[in-house]
């Protein structure tokens, strides 16, 4: 059971990165301004004189989840690993891998949607999110003692 639910938590977040991407532009783009118009209205509270250039924020909001959705993708699948036989550094290997590829087979799915397109530049940033994430999660391990009180 604990090899089952680390892997399962791994397929539903790789579940929701898919609908995500399925989704067409136009829904896309509703989604990502609608949150780019709450960071928005909640900046200019705390900050009424300070200006946006939404259309530039809005690009930033979506790159970002990008970034975001790969550093927890990367957390989950290093988590899923920590109960495999490895050695540290093909866990960490494997775990890249095994991102990377979910990312290139997400850009490859959004040419199929109307509106959307396959971008290595995403690839990219989805490798850094999930880079930082597995390098996260190694430094919380270190941190609580995790690595290197086994064998891994």
């Amino acid at each position: 059971m604990k090899k089952i639910l680390p892997w399962t938590a791994v397929i539903l977040w790789m579940a929701l990165i898919f609908y995500l991407s399925h989704q067409p532009a136009t829904v896309s783009n509703d989604l990502s301004t609608g949150i780019t118009e709450v960071i928005v209205e909640t900046v200019e509270k705390v900050a009424p004189n300070m200006e946006f250039d939404i259309g530039a924020f809005n690009h930033l909001v979506r790159k970002n989840a990008h970034f975001i959705a790969y550093f927890i993708l990367g957390i989950l699948v290093m988590n899923a690993l920590r109960y495999s036989h490895l050695p540290l550094l093909r866990k960490v290997g494997l775990a890249l891998l095994i991102c990377i590829l979910y990312a290139i087979s997400d850009e490859v799915h959004q040419i199929f949607i109307p509106g959307r397109s396959g971008e290595v530049r995403d690839v990219l940033i989805d490798t850094a999110g999930a880079s930082v994430g597995i390098g996260l999660y190694l430094a919380v391990g270190r941190l609580f003692g995790r690595w290197g009180n086994r064998s891994s």
